[in-house]
């Protein structure tokens, strides 16, 4: 490099002395401390932090989930059998489900279904009208169910053995299937409560229910009850 280059360069350099005795020297460039790059790529990470939260809180949020169902009320209204001439049975239930919506957006559901049965077969079922639950909110649904006459041809002996103990194992189950509206998507949506119901005929009252959300009472052995009442 000539005097004239090294002049002209922005690095600072230091000719070698006339008398160097052929020793090796080592030329390091000046480097120079530029604070703002630091603040620069700190500036960065703070607003892909930023971002990630941002995202996973609007997740956390617009992300629907099921709702939930809970039999606020049931009470019995009378249960009888009646063995001539032939083995039927009445049974009068009113109940009181609760629909809640824990989503950020209302919901819209068809209607409410409520089922009655004996040992895992269906005796009847009582349906409501659809409704709308706000966002965050809940809904209570009425319904009576009425089973006057209803002639028993399964589990007959079951069922007189149970009356003459005082004390017949009823199960119902509730369910409710509704959209969620989010923005312009309409997102399917359902759930179901499954509830043992003891009933005592001598005193015609329930002495005992137990509800499962979501699951069917013939698999509910490996689950545990939302909840449990003794009357």
């Amino acid at each position: 490099m000539s005097k004239q280059d090294l002049r002209e360069s922005s690095v600072p350099y230091t000719p070698l002395p006339p008398n160097s005795n052929h020793q090796n020297v080592i030329v390091l460039p000046v480097y120079y401390y530029r604070p703002y790059d630091n603040f620069r790529c700190l500036r960065r990470c703070l607003a892909l932090t930023a971002v990630l939260l941002l995202f996973s809180a609007a997740v956390f949020f617009l992300y629907p989930s099921d709702p939930s169902l809970e039999l606020a009320r049931l009470q019995l209204n009378h249960v009888g059998v009646q063995t001539s001439p032939k083995l039927t049975l009445d049974l009068s239930f009113s109940l009181t489900v609760r629909v809640r919506n824990r989503d950020f957006f209302s919901l819209d559901y068809d209607k409410l279904v409520v089922s009655v049965g004996y040992r895992g077969r269906e005796l009847g079922v009582v349906s409501s009208a659809g409704g709308r639950v706000r966002a965050r909110g809940s809904s209570y649904v009425n319904a009576t169910l009425d089973l006057d006459g209803l002639e028993v041809i399964h589990d007959v002996i079951y069922l007189l053995s149970d009356w003459a103990k005082g004390v017949i194992p009823f199960d119902t189950n509730t369910k409710v299937d509704g959209d969620l509206g989010l923005f312009l998507f309409n997102i399917p949506l359902k759930a179901k409560v499954a509830c043992e119901v003891y009933v005592n005929t001598n005193e015609q009252k329930i002495v005992r229910r137990d509800c499962y959300a979501n699951a069917k009472l013939r698999n509910v052995a490996d689950s545990a009850p939302i909840y449990h009442l003794d009357q």
